[in-house]
């Protein structure tokens, strides 16, 4: 258990109390609290070893090349379905609720900001939720992902898709172009669970505008002007 300053949380408190269009800005962080391994920490998906590298495994050309290995690791190292919203998620649903929180922006896949409560999350990089069939269109729900052998096929044969960005692929126009409304329109802006090295999300901090920025992180990173705090964030939050 991490030792949480309280000079920290009365920090954080002073901010949320402030705030009325704050911004949450996520990453993987957020979610090793409930169980979801992050990518680049000691105990990380990148530090494990595989027979090819993970992002080599969750790129759009592996995908395409090696669809059913693909799959193997996506249901294996991808799907947390048990996994369940920690104090981090609930403490961001109830300053949505509360009127001093405009949404959320995050990397994440897991659903968990929407199992928790939050109204407003812009998902950056999809959703493990929500798949398709490439060749109609037609939507599945992730349990056919998990109850499925080798490639998952829609009824007209078409391969499912999940709907998550792989490398190699654009983040969405539509949900970017939303995030860099949201952060300009924001008057305190949130950073947690992210050590931003991951392009172009990474990148919309820049169009914050307002008074506040805080990092809640395990590792400090470099925010110009930012308030850090190193601290896992679920036990943070869940003293704020």
């Amino acid at each position: 258990m991490h030792e949480i300053r309280q000079e920290d949380v009365l920090k954080l408190k002073k901010i949320f109390e402030s705030s009325r269009r704050a911004v949450f800005f996520g990453g993987a962080g957020v979610s090793t609290e409930s169980g979801i391994p992050d990518f680049r920490s000691e105990d990380g998906l990148y530090r494990q070893k595989f027979k090819y590298p993970p992002e080599t495994i969750l790129s759009h050309t592996f995908f395409l090349r090696h669809t059913e290995e693909f799959f193997d690791f996506y249901r294996e190292k991808m799907l947390f379905l048990d996994a369940r919203p920690n104090a981090a998620h609930y403490k961001i649903a109830a300053l949505e609720s509360e009127g001093k929180l405009a949404g959320v922006i995050t990397q994440n896949i897991d659903g968990l900001h929407q199992k928790a409560g939050s109204k407003t999350v812009l998902e950056l990089h999809g959703s493990v939720h929500r798949n398709h069939c490439e060749a109609c269109g037609m939507g599945y729900p992730v349990q056919k992902i998990v109850k499925s052998k080798g490639v998952p096929r829609c009824v007209c044969g078409g391969v499912i898709k999940p709907d998550v960005v792989l490398y190699e692929e654009p983040l969405d126009s539509r949900t970017t172009e939303r995030a860099v409304g949201l952060i300009r329109a924001a008057d305190n802006l949130i950073i947690g669970g992210t050590s931003l090295n991951v392009y172009p999300a990474a990148g919309l901090v820049q169009y914050f505008r307002g008074e506040n920025i805080v990092v809640v992180n395990r590792g400090e990173i470099p925010v110009r002007g930012a308030v850090f705090i190193d601290a896992p964030i679920a036990q943070l939050f869940y003293q704020c």
